[in-house]
């Protein structure tokens, strides 16, 4: 008899991704040192169709993403491991960690915008002065 190859269920890779994000930032907490790896926000995690694989995205306040992501890559395999005991799953995907720049870049946007409405302020500011008649004493 042939084995029938299942079709991917893309809700179960998004559970399974939201359960490995949530356990993942307990064990990060407990795991590695905030004083020198500063404070990790966990952004996203992304499995591989197969579960061998996760992407986790990451946010750092408080150190240099190069030192989270040292700290992250070091502690990668023991929180693997500390992982496969919390999930129940036959696969628990190898970690690889990637520092979200998405807020840093949102951020930079802000005050692009933020510059920009100030200098459209000031000059259309100083038009509308220039518009109004003098005052007659």
């Amino acid at each position: 008899m042939a084995r029938h190859k299942s079709k991917p269920n893309p809700g179960r890779n998004l559970r399974l991704a939201d359960q490995i994000q949530k356990d993942l930032a307990v064990l990060i907490q407990r795991e590695i040192d905030m004083t020198r790896a500063g404070l990790i926000t966990l952004t996203g995690v992304e499995l591989s169709p197969d579960y061998a694989h996760a992407k986790v995205y990451y946010s750092v306040l408080g150190a240099e993403p190069e030192v989270a992501q040292a700290a992250l890559t070091e502690k990668a395999g023991w929180l693997h491991s500390l992982l496969f005991k919390l999930l129940h799953i036959h696969t628990v995907p190898t970690l690889h960690f990637h520092h979200d720049r998405q807020l840093e870049r949102g951020m930079e946007l802000s005050k692009l915008i933020d510059s920009a409405n100030q200098a459209d302020s000031q000059l259309t500011g100083s038009a509308s002065k220039s518009d109004e008649p003098d005052e007659q004493p």
